[in-house]
């Protein structure tokens, strides 16, 4: 059987390097638990900071939930590919079993067997296009969130350095304000966190989405390989198929034809072996009959052999 290049673990080991990642981060924030809090809650001014910093992190935990249950999901798929896999070799004649029907693999085969059923050909290309459109429309909202979070930190700077600009201007205008100096310092501060969460929060969301495109094209490539080299021969008809199905059944026929030649001469040769032993045997019988009868009339009129 042909082989399918396929990896067969690949979404479930992404799922287990965000939970490592996660880890490592934590244990740096716990290491620099003292600069953390110095950058982002030692004298802070107002909750501006925190607001921003919180969306970013909403936006962030949101993403990830949505790419964690994308490649729950893909594992699933790449386990429900194997078990086809593993049928295709033991048991042929039923490679569904132990997949369920959700499972794109199954999708796709009892698909074939409907178009098939139905005697409409088989476009591989629109299967193909359609399994990609609809595996693209869930990663909707990690697309979203991926457009759109290192803008949140763009945004977050903006806003702080607005903040930094009001405090200076007060600080212009009473060369002696404790309070518009400490606005800008609070301003530049809260645009150093916001920048910093922003790209932190961007790196790790950004590496795990491409992990998942990269899962998505696996598993994908995967089903469409295990369409032309497995499925397809078992339901595509084409032209060249039926001739070639045409020729086989007419090499058949010439088989057949002669194995009945042979037969129909074995049963003539038969039948002359069997005319010519009854023939034998009737005229045996008749002689054995005729002498019997010459013996009782010579008996019975009192003759001798030889008259």
């Amino acid at each position: 059987m042909a082989t399918v290049s396929f990896r067969y673990q690949y979404s479930r080991n992404t799922l287990w390097l965000i939970l490592l990642v996660g880890l490592v981060l934590c244990s740096l924030l716990i290491w620099q638990y003292d600069l953390v809090y110095d950058i982002y809650f030692r004298e802070q001014l107002t909750h501006l900071g925190w607001l921003i910093n919180g969306a970013i992190v909403v936006l962030f935990l949101t993403g990830m939930a949505h790419i964690v249950l994308i490649l729950w999901r893909y594992r699933q798929e790449e386990a429900g590919i194997a078990q086809f896999l593993r049928n295709l070799q033991q048991r042929p004649d039923r490679p569904l079993r132990g997949i369920e029907h959700v499972r794109l693999i199954a999708q796709r085969y009892d698909r074939l067997q409907a178009l098939y059923d139905a005697r409409q050909p088989i476009d591989q290309s629109a299967l193909a296009a359609t399994l990609m459109a609809a595996e693209s429309i869930r990663q909707g909202v990690p697309k979203f969130v991926n457009n759109t979070l290192i803008l949140t930190g763009v945004f977050g700077t903006i806003v702080s350095l607005s903040m930094a600009l009001i405090g200076a201007s007060e600080t212009l205008e009473n060369a002696v304000s404790a309070t518009g100096m400490g606005m800008v310092i609070h301003g530049m501060s809260t645009a150093l966190s916001t920048t910093i969460t922003a790209i932190v929060c961007y790196f790790y969301f950004a590496y795990f989405f491409a992990r998942i495109n990269d899962a998505q094209t696996n598993l994908v490539g995967a089903i469409e390989q295990i369409t032309t080299l497995h499925l397809l021969p078992r339901f595509q008809v084409d032209n060249e198929h039926v001739l070639y199905e045409f020729a086989g059944l007419i090499r058949s026929l010439r088989g057949l034809a002669e194995q009945m030649q042979q037969t129909q001469l074995a049963l003539a040769e038969s039948e002359h072996k069997v005319l010519a032993a009854v023939q034998a045997t009737g005229t045996t019988q008749i002689q054995a009959s005729l002498d019997v009868i010459m013996q009782q009339l010579r008996a019975g009129f009192r003759l001798r052999d030889d008259e």
